[in-house]
């Protein structure tokens, strides 16, 4: 395997059908905004068909995690519903997607396929965020967790209070 680079990235390829994304490095919540930002802009163009590629990705954290689920929830929500597939997915990244019960709102792929990125793909580039930003990304992505399964909420209940706290507070 390529060494990873130095800083996390995710390749896009937006022009594909389905939206091809390849996660280079660590999935988590200082890069998660990007991601669900880009998610967004698809919904808006009206792509629906996504496909994350998780070879490269050494870890995510639970911020990733809930980017993906509400993603994963508005696409159920369009007509027709649109789909998300993760794709080479290694044993941890695979048991974190299991555990938190995301394969049952996104198809797992764990036979190989592949987000083919002729070309490279194009990197995304994130904006700065404020920390105020920050907390309700974060809060937003831990609430999707709950809305897809139930069991995240005592997973995630001190998380929860704590963002919304800090969220309220200012």
């Amino acid at each position: 395997m390529p060494d990873a680079p130095s800083s996390p990235v995710f390749l896009v390829n937006a022009y594909a059908d389905p939206v091809l994304v390849r996660i280079e490095g660590r999935a988590a919540f200082q890069n998660s905004g990007i991601l669900r930002d880009f998610f967004d802009e698809m919904q808006r163009q009206g792509k629906t068909r996504l496909v994350i590629d998780f070879l490269h990705c050494t870890s995510m954290d639970s911020t990733f995690l809930g980017v993906l689920a509400g993603q994963a929830l508005a696409l159920r929500k369009k007509n027709p519903p649109g789909s998300m597939t993760l794709c080479r997915l290694g044993p941890r990244n695979l048991e974190l997607v299991r555990n938190l019960g995301l394969h049952r709102l996104m198809l797992v792929e764990t036979d190989g396929g592949q987000a083919d990125l002729a070309g490279g793909g194009q990197a995304l580039a994130d904006k700065v965020r404020t920390e105020l930003e920050q907390a309700h990304l974060v809060l937003e992505a831990h609430e999707n967790l709950v809305a897809a399964d139930a069991g995240n909420a005592a997973k995630f209940q001190d998380v929860l209070a704590f963002l919304r706290n800090r969220v309220e507070s200012r």
